[in-house]
């Protein structure tokens, strides 16, 4: 791809971000071309789908998640590993409203262009999971769609802005779910009101 090229697909991709991140995964190509400063048929030339443009936008994102999980297998017990990746990923997915709803479609649809990226980042959590299930640290009645239909429902929670100020509570219960060896029993001056 020549460097004016990639220049022009790098910019578009930065303001569909911004603009996904503000109104969300259903945000209208012609808004992102109006905001780009280009005409609609120039982003259609560099991403012919709405969904070939999720796709480049969050394939990085992806990646750097399951990078982001061989990085915790190293340098993390099992036990912090997996409860630190699946923080990272529920945070990660409240930065694009929706995405979680079309991650949970891809990665049952061999057609889309997504469906390979959250294979393998699904594939990056099970690794996390087992490892902490062989240490004898999470539960062994779960597996990696289990984990990752656990973090689509945390990112969720963290849309919707009547329980957004519930998330951090709720990810730390269903963090000590998981795993067995927790122990993080919440006493009640921790937990947030019951009208938050």
């Amino acid at each position: 791809m020549r460097a004016d090229a990639r220049k022009n697909r790098d910019h578009l991709l930065a303001v569909a971000g911004t603009a996904i991140t503000e109104q969300g995964i259903d945000v209208s190509l012609r808004d992102i071309a109006r905001r780009a400063d280009v005409g609609l048929a120039t982003l259609l030339r560099h991403f012919p789908t709405r969904e070939a443009l999720l796709e480049a936008l969050l394939r990085t994102s992806f990646d750097e998640l399951t990078a982001k999980a061989g990085e915790f297998e190293t340098s993390s017990s099992p036990e912090d590993a997996l409860v630190s990746w699946v923080r990272d990923c529920v945070a990660w997915t409240t930065e694009y409203r929706g995405v979680t709803v079309l991650m949970a479609a891809a990665i049952a649809d061999t057609e889309s262009a997504l469906h390979a990226s959250c294979v393998t980042l699904r594939a990056a959590g099970a690794r996390l999971l087992t490892r902490a299930q062989v240490a004898g640290m999470a539960r062994s009645d779960i597996d990696g769609d289990d984990l990752f239909a656990l973090v689509a429902m945390l990112a969720w929670l963290g849309d919707q802005p009547s329980l957004a100020p519930r998330a951090d509570h709720l990810f730390d219960v269903v963090a000590s779910t998981i795993l067995t060896s927790a122990g993080n029993s919440v006493t009640e001056g921790e937990r947030p009101p019951a009208d938050a």
